[in-house]
């Protein structure tokens, strides 16, 4: 070989290791958001306050239990929510279960619960988004229905929405409650077409009508559920054209959770249980959340559990893929990968019983990366982490966490 092709082929073999190096470092990041899966905490001092799920304890004045959760298309945080509500309701003597979801929908779940026709799957399919129609919530649904099989006459569970996203049920609810209590509802069945709105009408039309119907139920005894379903449609319409729909929509989220625990309230129970996504039970955050809202009306009577990953196979919408797809991310927080190095498959961290003066106390007042994954996915997110990201100090987002090491994707039931 000559001296010249000798030069060539060393350069070439530089040059495709370092195109070898780029790719392979290109690969690391995207796959787990950064060259590695972040930093941790001593795993023995963790494990001295990781608890189990059982054991979640909340203080006596709290009116609002929520629970968040990090994705909605993981397995371990939708089987939470009925594992920390039966907790709930047998510790802390809980009827109303409140789900981020339709209100209409939702009382389709609520009448199905209190023996209505159907299945459990057929009812959540009724709440109106496709995270629900999964063996977790049917469970869910099912547990609520047998508890009510056997419960005592004012002892039984309700199901309640917080939002206001849909329209369908809600409009059909109103309507039959119009019919019961006398109220004309010729204007208001205008309004609809089959399962759509009517096109003849725009936003302002709709709310008008709507508005006139709300009026007359407000004068009928007994129409508190009717007239709240007119507010929910009325909030829909209200979001169609609201200037900054995500802080509306928390906003309108908050006046729905606090009208449920003023209804638990007049049955004789003081507490509720919210379960929604993590960003909008958070009790602080940058813009105003729901659960910021919450937290700052009820006098500390607001308690929010946390939830984070250290790994996910997470399943998301894609809108540029025309399907949901299952992806994995990393949530690059110090305590979620402490819970992993301590053995811990899904743990409860309450941050009051950590010490002042322990690692872990100046850990979760830190700002920190946690995972949070909503209903959508993109190529881009694999090259911009923090889309995917929490970058807030836990302990001021929430009062305690769970901690999911390995989580699993939802199963979506599509008959």
């Amino acid at each position: 070989m000559s001296v010249m092709k000798t030069k060539h082929f060393k350069i070439r073999y530089i040059v495709l290791s370092l195109l070898g190096a780029i790719l392979l470092a290109a690969f690391i990041f995207m796959h787990f958001g950064g060259f590695s899966t972040g930093k941790n905490a001593n795993p023995e001092e963790f494990a001295k306050y990781a608890q189990s799920v059982e054991d979640i304890t909340i203080p006596e004045n709290t009116r609002i239990i929520a629970l968040g959760e990090a994705t909605h298309g993981n397995v371990e945080f939708q089987q939470l929510k009925l594992d920390v509500f039966k907790q709930m309701v047998n510790k802390y003597n809980m009827r109303a279960f409140a789900l981020e979801g339709d209100f209409g929908g939702c009382e389709q779940v609520n009448r199905y619960i209190h023996g209505g026709k159907g299945t459990a799957q057929a009812a959540a399919a009724a709440i109106g988004f496709a995270i629900y129609r999964t063996d977790e919530m049917a469970k869910l649904i099912s547990y609520m229905r047998q508890y009510n099989d056997n419960a005592a006459e004012g002892d039984d569970l309700r199901f309640y929405g917080f939002d206001m996203q849909r329209y369908a049920h809600s409009f059909h609810f109103l309507l039959k409650f119009c019919k019961e209590l006398g109220v004309d509802t010729k204007n208001l069945k205008k309004l609809m077409d089959g399962e759509e709105w009517s096109s003849e009408y725009d936003n302002s039309a709709r709310m008008e009508i709507i508005t006139q119907v709300k009026t007359e139920l407000e004068g009928k005894k007994n129409a508190a559920q009717a007239v709240h379903f007119a507010d929910m449609l009325l909030q829909y319409c209200e979001l169609q054209v609201g200037t900054n729909s995500s802080t509306l929509r928390d906003k309108l989220m908050a006046e729905n959770v606090e009208w449920i625990l003023q209804q638990e309230q007049q049955l004789g129970y003081e507490r509720i249980f919210v379960s929604g996504h993590n960003s909008h039970v958070a009790k602080w955050g940058s813009f105003d959340s729901m659960g910021k809202l919450l937290s700052n009306k009820t006098d500390n009577g607001y308690y929010v559990i946390g939830t984070d990953f250290y790994k996910t196979n997470c399943n998301l919408p894609s809108s540029s893929l025309g399907k949901r797809t299952n992806q994995i991310f990393y949530s690059h927080s110090p305590l979620a990968k402490t819970a992993k190095m301590a053995g811990l498959e899904i743990c409860w961290l309450n941050f009051r019983d950590i010490p002042h003066d322990s690692e872990l106390a100046e850990l979760i007042l830190q700002y920190t990366y946690m995972g949070t994954l909503g209903e959508r996915y993109s190529w881009l997110m694999r090259l911009i982490p923090p889309s995917y990201r929490m970058f807030q100090p836990p302990a001021v987002l929430y009062d305690s966490m769970i901690f999911v090491t390995n989580a699993n994707p939802i199963h979506i039931i599509t008959e």
